[in-house]
């Protein structure tokens, strides 16, 4: 089902007359006062593997399911009736969630491209929102985000779940307080691409997908049928490959022991070899260097022998490996220093889907608020452009833009939508 531009227009006037309703509470003040043991309504917006996985984590919060793939809504809604006993509401169209005025929140798991919209809409209809990594497929959509999030009081978690995991918070914390000596060099490793391998023939999509809805704002295109569900991150239209999948997890991580939440790099340089026979058009190989403040450099290498995949801090005195299930500190004494109430202690999380529904009721923000997956999001897609350009790029982390006349890669930070769909 395509949108008319009538129809969003219609939308776009509804939801602006739900969020005046609210914008006389003060910020992250909640519109709904929450008993400690109230439930929080959620509906689910994109429910392949991902999504499937959110849910599972607020399968007893679950109202309304939606997905343009009949067959992923089906067992999504199964996967509720089976947990907690209870009906899903089925739609294809996210906007119709958004509608239901028993809905406090809603959880997107969908492809990249198809991030920013729903994600705005719902902070414009009163919802607060937890939205899968990478947060954005392009920087300007991630200020946009910003923007609906603070304009309309909502909480917006990043599903940057390893926020909320003790190693890297522990990582990040002895970093921070000094323990490895002043902060030189991160390096990040990421995966090479498990592409799909030799396209598939275009043929017609099937019955139970609305490939034109799942294509959205993103180009016009022929259905692929390995082009689409898991393998659209391999495919620039939708996503930005290895970069923003597992880029978007160890770069986040880097910028919170680097202390660069709400900042960024002041340039990239990168390099990087694509397919040979274009079965994607994302990064085989790449190896990007980007510039930091207080003279930090990050170097992200996929396909690089020296990096290994995960995030090392290296400074004067020592370094610290950090991945899932893994940390290393050389020397060991370092990794078993405890913190002092004088160190840095971090945000403390140890559930990040529980620290969304927390922060509904308290309005406080969370460990990974819009902002911050939006800072890590921008690092991931300058790398991305770097590469694609096939040079350096300078970058002004305040103004949120390349610094000089380059044309070329300032066309980069953002995308046009196919019509009809824009964002405003």
């Amino acid at each position: 089902m395509t949108q008319s531009a009538a129809s969003r227009r219609q939308f776009l006037k509804t939801s602006a007359a739900a969020a005046a309703g609210l914008a006389v509470a003060p910020a992250f003040i909640p519109s709904t006062a929450f008993g400690a043991n109230e439930r929080i309504v959620t509906g689910h917006i994109g429910l392949g593997g991902q999504g499937r996985g959110n849910l599972g984590k607020f399968v007893k919060n679950a109202v309304a399911i939606c997905d343009v793939d009949s067959k992923h809504a089906e067992q999504a809604a199964k996967i509720v009736k089976d947990k907690a006993g209870t009906e899903c509401e089925i739609y294809g169209d996210y906007r119709k969630v958004l509608d239901r005025k028993d809905i406090d929140a809603v959880v997107i798991s969908t492809p990249d491209h198809w991030h920013a919209l729903p994600t705005i809409h719902a902070c414009e209809a009163g919802k607060d929102v937890y939205c899968e990594k990478p947060l954005t497929l392009t920087i300007v959509e991630g200020r946009k985000i910003v923007d609906a999030a603070r304009s309309n009081k909502r909480i917006v978690q990043t599903g940057s779940q390893q926020r909320s995991s003790s190693n890297f918070r522990k990582a990040c914390e002895l970093v921070r307080s000094g323990y490895i000596g002043k902060l030189q060099q991160v390096l990040v490793g990421i995966p090479g691409p498990n592409h799909p391998g030799k396209p598939d023939p275009v043929s017609d999509p099937p019955a139970e997908l609305d490939f034109d809805f799942w294509l959205g704002p993103a180009p016009q295109r022929p259905y692929v049928k390995n082009h689409v569900h898991y393998n659209f991150r391999f495919f620039w239209d939708y996503s930005g490959g290895q970069m923003t999948n597992w880029g978007a997890h160890h770069i986040d991580i880097a910028h919170w022991g680097m202390g660069m939440d709400d900042s960024g790099p002041l340039s990239v340089d990168g390099e990087a070899t694509f397919h040979p026979q274009g079965w994607h058009d994302v990064t085989e190989t790449c190896r990007i260097t980007y510039a930091y403040p207080n003279d930090v450099t990050m170097i992200v290498g996929q396909g690089q022998k020296d990096i290994p995949g995960g995030t090392t801090f290296i400074g004067e005195k020592g370094k610290i490996f950090v991945n899932r299930g893994k940390f290393t500190a050389t020397p060991d004494e370092i990794g078993k220093i405890e913190l002092t109430s004088s160190d840095v202690h971090l945000y403390d999380s140890n559930h990040h889907h529980n620290n969304f529904l927390d922060c509904i009721k308290s309005r406080e923000l969370p460990i990974c608020d819009a902002e911050i997956g939006h800072r890590t999001a921008t690092a991931c897609h300058l790398g991305n452009i770097s590469c694609r350009l096939g040079r350096k790029i300078a970058w002004d982390a305040k103004g949120e833009k390349i610094v000089g006349d380059d044309s070329e890669a300032s066309a980069l930070v953002s995308r046009p939508y196919r019509s009809p769909w824009e964002l405003t």
